[in-house]
């Protein structure tokens, strides 16, 4: 694996907010950033139709693996050279329903949170 595709709703600030956050972090991997609406990322990802992107990012690797909702956010960590660590432990059994009820927590909350950006 060497690049992850980030699909993203671009009018949400919170989004935006982490998209740029996410860019200027140093990565083990090449990330790359696309609004989850447009026509490439329906060419990239079919799928991407009916996987709620309007509501949870979604992740895809180069080799194809697909994430959304919190395993997303884990896969972003571990792409990270500074929170790789994070990622796992954010993986590990005991945290993955923590982590689970933050990211739908703020998924469900993200246009909320957009208007106080």
């Amino acid at each position: 694996m060497h690049t992850l595709t980030l699909f993203y709703d671009a009018r949400c600030g919170l989004c935006s907010q982490d998209r740029q956050w996410l860019s200027i972090q140093p990565a083990y991997l090449r990330l790359e950033f696309i609004p989850y609406d447009p026509p490439e990322a329906i060419r990239r990802l079919p799928a991407i139709r009916h996987l709620r992107a309007d509501q949870e990012i979604v992740v895809m690797a180069n080799t194809g693996e697909v994430w959304q909702g919190a395993g997303a956010w884990v896969i972003c960590l571990w792409a990270l050279q500074e929170y790789r660590t994070w990622s796992a432990r954010l993986a590990c059994p005991a945290m993955q329903a923590m982590a689970r009820s933050i990211i739908h927590w703020i998924s469900a909350n993200r246009i909320g949170i957009s208007r106080l950006l």
